[in-house]
């Protein structure tokens, strides 16, 4: 009879086995989870902080009964694999037990990374269960669920899990900060949309700190570099994750510098007996095929099947990631997938990049809310690096399409020509989507943009920035050096420009400058118009 070992029984480890007892009846299968759980939500761990998800049991999806009872699967938890002899094919726990196995596959995902500073130690992590019911009776010992004293928590690091802890760390009334060392938080996101994100936290009382970084924790909170102390009653410790590879590199697998685990397109180690999937190994880039880390539930729950149709005989292979992801917090979502315009210049691509602010449905009907869109092309194969989307509604359904173009090798243009689903209450009849290619297809016909980010530097070398919106608009909001013609006055007083070599246009979100351009080109200037607008350009210079 075959033995099949699975380290890790979250995620991905629990998706290998339970599909391959559905593919295999007589193989035996064992799951060594280090943890008190299995095939827990872990996703879902900040939202029982905040009271969210009120019920600690929600987050249990199996137990090892469970398990036992409907698959037949032999789980036990808080076991931890501590050694692998490749040789005689033999897992080695902490209690000495050794194991067995025909095949091995390790998923042991990632742990949080915690920098070398002093009092570390006093920071808490949020991965497992365990973590959690430490975080909560942290929280509650301090006073916090009573409601005693000005009770704060300090947050080291401003990517997902952290702003999900710090939404959620409102909810229970604490004050909460979020100290992050880089310019901006949520990485993903390029700067000029990250600022939306920090702006919604704000504005729900969290205080966000850029540029911070956490030279020690003490009793009082954390001491930044800059000498300054960030009180807190509790710090937790949300910088990032390491892959949880030190088993893999122990037994002589083949481990990458970054500590992701090296695995061929059928998930196969160094060693042909010995699997790997999830957020401990490197996956292949779609732009690249570049080995890269990317911890997400979606792609360990995928790879785990194929592991499980590969083990029995089956043809399967991975392909290759985008890290698509999303995030919500105080009724705004922020989903990114692919590349930023930061990575996509960092790797040499001649970029274009298109920013609109489109209404998530039909403007006439009651409701409609803002959508802020960021698309990222290379700019001479036309194909979708990445996308960027943050708002109320209607951000989910955006960036998967976009997720799927990408997947389809669909080109940017062509986002133009999807049927999308219309009615007013859900859409427009041309979708954001379709807004995005219409953009793209203009300027890929010859229409000339100016990225926020340029705009001072043009206007420093004598640019002429025409506004175009209505005078109001711009006495409310002006860009500074900015001279006012509205569009409707632009055929009659388009002369009071023809002096200049270099004029840039601009309206609120960019409609408005795209046919002030439009204008002006079919009278013989040479324009551009500001991409996005007034509004991107407020948010990438505020």
């Amino acid at each position: 009879m075959t033995t099949t070992v699975i380290i890790g029984g979250v995620a991905g480890g629990m998706s290998t086995a339970t599909r391959l007892r559905r593919n295999d009846e007589t193989r035996t299968i064992i799951v060594l989870e280090a943890s008190g759980h299995v095939s827990f939500a872990n996703c879902g761990l900040p939202y029982y902080v905040g009271g969210v998800i009120e019920e600690r049991s929600a987050l249990l999806l199996q137990t090892p009964k469970s398990l036992k009872t409907r698959f037949n699967i032999d789980v036990r938890v808080n076991t931890r694999a501590v050694r692998i002899d490749r040789a005689t094919r033999t897992v080695i726990t902490d209690t000495g037990e050794q194991i067995l196995y025909d095949d091995l596959v390790l998923s042991p995902g990632a742990t949080p990374f915690l920098p070398p500073i002093p009092g570390i130690e006093r920071a808490l992590t949020l991965r497992t269960v365990e973590d959690v019911d430490r975080i909560v009776a942290t929280l509650e010992g301090a006073g916090a669920s009573a409601g005693a004293g000005a009770s704060s928590v300090a947050i080291i690091g401003g990517g997902f899990i952290g702003l999900e802890m710090a939404e959620n760390l409102r909810h229970r009334g604490l004050n909460t900060t979020v100290v992050e060392a880089a310019n901006q938080i949520m990485g993903p996101l390029d700067p000029e949309m990250a600022h939306l994100v920090q702006a919604r936290l704000e504005e729900h009382g969290v205080t966000v700190r850029t540029n911070a970084q956490a030279a020690e924790i003490t009793d009082a909170g954390v001491v930044l570099a800059s000498g300054e102390t960030v009180a807190a009653d509790v710090v937790i410790a949300a910088i990032g994750v390491r892959p949880a590879s030190e088993l893999a590199k122990d037994a002589g697998l083949e481990v990458a510098d970054n500590g992701g685990i090296v695995v061929d397109q059928q998930l196969r180690t160094s060693d042909p007996h010995i699997f790997a999937l999830g957020d401990a190994t490197l996956k292949p880039d779609l732009h690249t095929l570049e080995p890269v880390l990317v911890p997400l539930a979606q792609t360990a729950n995928r790879h785990g099947r194929l592991v499980a149709d590969v083990l029995v005989g089956r043809e399967a292979s991975i392909r290759p990631v985008l890290g698509t992801a999303i995030v919500g917090l105080f009724g705004l979502t922020a989903a990114s997938t692919g590349w930023n315009e930061r990575r996509a210049r960092a790797a040499g691509r001649n970029v274009r990049v298109i920013h609109l602010h489109p209404a998530d449905h039909a403007g006439y009907y009651p409701g409609a809310t803002q959508l802020h869109m960021k698309l990222v092309v290379d700019a001479n194969t036309d194909a979708i690096l990445g996308a960027q989307i943050v708002g109320e509604n209607g951000v989910d359904k955006r960036i998967d399409v976009i997720a799927t173009a990408i997947r389809a090798g669909i080109h940017a243009t062509d986002l133009a020509d999807l049927e999308l689903a219309y009615a007013p209450q859900f859409g427009s009849a041309k979708d954001p989507v379709n807004f995005a290619g219409f953009i793209n297809d203009n300027i890929r016909r010859g229409e000339r943009t100016v990225q926020w980010h340029e705009l001072a530097g043009r206007m420093a070398k004598g640019a002429l920035l025409i506004d175009v919106r209505t005078p109001t608009e711009h006495t409310s909001a002006p860009i500074p050096g900015a001279v006012n013609i509205p569009l409707d006055e632009l055929r009659e007083r388009h002369s009071e420009i023809a002096d200049h070599e270099d004029v840039i246009v601009h309206c609120q979100v960019g409609l408005r400058g795209h046919n002030a351009a439009s204008l002006l080109r079919n009278l013989g200037y040479d324009v551009a118009n500001l991409d996005g607008g007034y509004l991107t350009w407020k948010h990438g210079t505020a």
